[in-house]
């Protein structure tokens, strides 16, 4: 049973670590879209849509990245609260993560039924590119279920093993 646990543990975090690597090959984009508009212009050519394109990556960047910056610690805590709390800190952090879990799913359910929604009136973008937005807002769903899984992945390893698996954002703190 404890190897099935590890197993799993260790496929969320790859998934997790994937879409980690997936938001920073979506900045790299940014930067490649942002060089290739300031050649356009110096050469006289056009990139039609190059903004929107840099703005669908700047979205599913932001998105694909939020669980993995969860368990990283990157997320804003409040861990002054939690130190104040000693013992008790542990009945702030499930309400937290129970509060937040449930949200995440709301928002991931909305965004999901929203990227559906797109795709069956066959909603384009108003710029030069009209792309189709469901296919930009496909990284939000699976940004937003991501966030969502880890939300509830530490939620549960809080109540099953008495801690999550959020690294320190404490500088000098140890790891979880």
């Amino acid at each position: 049973m404890a190897g099935l646990f590890q197993g799993l543990r260790r496929f969320l975090d790859g998934v997790y670590l994937l879409a980690g690597g997936a938001a920073a090959l979506f900045l790299i984009g940014i930067l490649v879209l942002i060089v290739m508009q300031m050649v356009a212009r110096w050469s006289g050519a056009t990139l039609p849509g190059g903004a929107e394109y840099a703005g669908y990556c700047m979205a599913a960047s932001s998105f694909l990245a939020l669980a993995y910056a969860l368990n990283r610690g990157a997320h804003i805590r409040v861990g002054l609260l939690f130190n104040l709390l000693g013992k008790h800190a542990r009945w702030l952090e499930l309400w937290c993560l129970l509060i937040s879990a449930g949200l995440a799913t709301y928002f991931a359910r909305y965004a999901i039924k929203g990227a559906y929604w797109s795709w069956k009136l066959n909603d384009v973008s108003q710029g030069q590119d009209a792309t189709p937005l469901w296919i930009p807002q496909i990284a939000m769903c699976v940004g937003t279920v991501l966030i969502a899984l880890a939300l509830w992945d530490n939620l549960i390893s809080l109540l099953v093993r008495g801690h999550t698996h959020i690294r320190s954002d404490v500088v000098g703190e140890r790891d979880a």
